[in-house]
């Protein structure tokens, strides 16, 4: 069922969106969601009762009917989160904002509307206070002049008319007990709003009273919540240094290990290196011998080799011989090349000589 019917005057003029709560009504403390998710949240003016309400609808269920008192005050508690305290419906409400803009819009409207229902009440009170004055005024006054009229006319019209003119002042005293009894009816009407209006606004008082009491208790229970806040707060920053401390623990663990585990790999990679020493150890007398045997090839081998160096240098000496003899017997060509050059160049004259000699016999 929705809380603004159809037909009332009562209109939006705030809307917004938020996630609703309201605190926990055994511990005072903890907050419980309203809304599983973010809801529309409204002020709502009636213009016929001049008040305002915050309504917020999740579905088909009321989740928020606030009405704005002048001793009502709207907490931010956080960038994003807000409270409010209603004592007629003995809760506290939160909101949870998307954002901190939409939270200071909020807050500035829940004072613009607590200052507008501060004023409608001083309005109420004045005008109460006035008809109060007026019907008092009008219950003095009325009745004695009334009966000052009646008595003032009654005397002067027996001295002026005498017995003729009775029936003129018995329906003028007619006229005036009936305005007397109007007057007196209207009096009792007065004091009856009146009292209605003093019992009005002792419950108001009490209310107030009642209001006021509930903001110190709320004072309180803000005071220790922020307190056990604090002290929360405390603990989470010195549980965050022990996890830090943790976790720099846990690294140097982590660092320890893989140590541990190059070094049981050094450890492994030696003790194969050993067990191949050992191996090798026990085929070092095998080794010797052979190393004996190839000691003695190898005299053998360096005393072929001096025989062949020597071998070597004993035909380099017969290949410089070899090239002496060539570079003589090269000279000796070359001599007898000219030579036989010179006797060909004597064999081509004498022959060019005969054959002249033939041309001419």
């Amino acid at each position: 069922i929705s809380p603004v019917p159809p037909y009332s005057r009562e209109q939006p003029i705030f809307t917004t969106r938020a996630h609703v709560f309201q605190i926990d009504p055994s511990t005072k403390k903890n907050w419980v969601p309203a809304s599983k998710q973010a809801v529309t949240v409204s002020y709502f003016y009636d213009s016929t009762r001049n008040s305002y309400r915050i309504i917020s609808v999740d579905g088909a269920k009321v989740i928020i009917n606030s009405t704005i008192t002048p001793n009502m005050t709207f907490t931010k508690t956080s960038q994003k989160f807000g409270q409010w305290a209603d004592s007629r419906a003995n809760t506290v409400f939160g909101l949870g904002f998307p954002s901190e803009q939409q939270l200071t819009k909020f807050a500035e409207k829940f004072q613009e509307v607590k200052e507008a229902a501060k004023l409608a009440r001083d309005r109420s009170q004045e005008k109460i206070e006035t008809s109060s004055n007026h019907s008092q005024e009008s219950g003095r006054e009325t009745p004695s002049s009334t009966r000052a009229s009646s008595v003032n006319g009654t005397d002067d019209e027996k001295a002026s008319h005498g017995g003729p003119a009775e029936t003129h002042l018995k329906s003028e005293n007619d006229k005036l007990k009936i305005a007397l009894a109007q007057s007196l009816s209207n009096v009792k009407k007065r004091e009856t709003e009146l009292q209605t209006l003093r019992e009005s606004n002792a419950r108001l008082t009490t209310a107030l009273q009642e209001s006021a009491a509930s903001i110190e208790h709320w004072k309180k229970q803000f005071s220790a919540c922020k307190e056990e806040n604090d002290q929360l707060r405390s603990k989470i920053d010195e549980l965050e240094e022990q996890c830090n401390e943790i976790n720099k623990e846990k690294e140097r663990n982590a660092q320890l290990s893989r140590r541990l585990q190059e070094l049981e790999t050094e450890l492994q990679d030696k003790e194969l290196e050993l067990e191949e020493l050992r191996k090798q150890g026990e085929i070092i007398p095998q080794l010797m011998s052979e190393c004996e045997s190839v000691s003695q090839q190898l005299q053998a081998a360096e005393k072929k080799n001096k025989d062949l160096e020597e071998k070597v240098r004993t035909l380099r000496t017969e290949v410089e011989e070899s090239k002496h003899r060539q570079t003589n017997l090269k000279t000796e060509l070359k001599n007898f090349l000219d030579v036989l050059d010179g006797k060909i160049d004597e064999l081509h004259d004498f022959r060019q000589g005969l054959s002249k000699l033939g041309i001419d016999n």
